[in-house]
């Protein structure tokens, strides 16, 4: 039966292109902006190159609007959409790779898990890789992520190898020793050698015309939260009667601040408690009258929301989607592969430490019809979210050095 749905005229297109770079080079690599569809031109790719059984890895709050385009279209092949963490799970038995959110293969200077089970069992197959951020942080994210393939462009069989060629290796000093820095790739010699593969796709050439207008809203913490975040910062412990909270490294420093300032914490012993409300407070009476989608960094703070919100919120997306009810959910989980598009408003209660959660997360308002994307960030008065915030719009991690330059410590 023929399908009601069409595709957009430039996602024909890119279609078309990328068979062609399948066909000579056997890798495709869609970088496409949020919400251009990356997905449906995907999995029409896979179509037009007659795949019969196709993989499609993707993270698992994905999987459900993936299925739906798969089925809306009529696509003629067998789809198995699963996330990256499943991958152990699978057989052999497919044709073709479709890998989504593809820079979450780059990390450096070691693959991470999952590259190294795609690569053992997957290795020789044709690949589209899907990332709106190829390389958010460094172009020594591009290694792994052609490496997991046996047609990569890179002749090196391993990161370092590769360094020696594309790499000006530095030293850095992590507080207990001296360690090589891989970060500063030389793209000048990468580019040309990737360009074949890269298709690369703008929401401006689509015909987007949105605005991501960006609010910070300050919260006042009640004073004992700044007075545990001092004590904290002298002592680098606070004892309580049955809890510890110790930050004896500065990366535990670092951790448990950016806690403490937004009121939860994470003692010792590996159980989380709400410290202080005053954020999940502000939100709800800042925003009663909207229906928003909230991202939080900790566990802790989804307990804070939950008990001001009660039923009225969810961190089920269709529920969200089907229902008055607002939305939580943690940075990292929902940057990628969702739309939030339901909500007036994307709020956020903390932030993340990585530039790609803040590029990515911050377009899970966006449609084409949407001409305004209202962000809200929510920091503690005098907290350390504010100083994170500068760090990641500049495209940096917010880092350990970087963090001892903000505290003098």
């Amino acid at each position: 039966m023929k399908s009601p749905f069409k595709l957009r005229s430039y996602q024909l297109e890119i279609s078309e292109k990328a068979v062609n770079i399948l066909n000579k080079n056997k890798i495709v690599y869609l970088s496409m902006e949020v919400r251009t569809g990356k997905t449906l031109t995907a999995l029409n790719i896979a179509n037009l190159y007659k795949a019969k059984n196709v993989l499609f890895l993707t993270k698992k709050k994905a999987i459900k609007s993936i299925l739906d385009d798969y089925s809306n279209f009529n696509f003629t092949f067998d789809i198995t959409v699963l996330n990256d963490e499943s991958i152990h799970k699978l057989g052999l038995d497919f044709d073709f790779v479709i890998h989504d959110e593809h820079h979450r293969f780059g990390a450096f200077p070691k693959p991470n898990k999952s590259a190294k089970i795609f690569k053992q069992k997957y290795s020789n197959l044709p690949m589209v890789f899907l990332s709106g951020t190829p390389f958010p942080e460094s172009y020594s994210q591009v290694f792994h992520q052609f490496w997991i393939s046996n047609y990569s462009p890179f002749k090196e069989n391993n990161f370092y190898k590769w360094a020696k060629n594309y790499v000006n290796v530095k030293l850095k000093y992590l507080g207990y020793a001296n360690v090589n820095d891989y970060s500063e790739a030389n793209y000048d010699k990468i580019k040309p050698i990737i360009d074949k593969y890269l298709v690369r796709f703008t929401q401006k050439q689509a015909g987007f015309e949105t605005n991501v207008n960006e609010n910070i809203l300050y919260c006042d913490m009640n004073s004992l939260t700044y007075d545990l975040c001092e004590k904290l910062k002298n002592d680098l412990v606070i004892e309580g009667k049955n809890e510890v909270v110790l930050a004896d490294t500065s990366v535990k420093l670092q951790s448990k601040l950016h806690q403490l300032y937004s009121g939860t914490v994470k003692f010792e012993s590996g159980k989380r408690k709400v410290l202080d409300y005053s954020k999940a407070e502000f939100i709800k009476e800042r925003f009663k009258n909207n229906k928003i989608g909230i991202f939080y960094k900790f566990k802790a703070e989804y307990d804070a929301l939950k008990e001001i919100y009660k039923d009225n919120l969810t961190d089920n997306l269709e529920e969200f989607n089907t229902s008055d009810k607002n939305i939580a959910l943690q940075i990292v989980s929902g940057r990628e592969g969702i739309s939030l598009r339901n909500a007036d408003y994307l709020v956020y209660y903390n932030i993340d430490f990585s530039a790609v959660s803040y590029w990515q997360s911050r377009d899970r308002l966006t449609t084409m019809e949407r001409k305004n994307n209202d962000i809200f960030w929510v920091f503690s008065r005098n907290g350390i979210e504010e100083k994170i915030y500068k760090s990641v719009q500049n495209k940096k991690d917010y880092n350990l050095k970087i963090f001892k330059q903000d505290y003098g410590i």
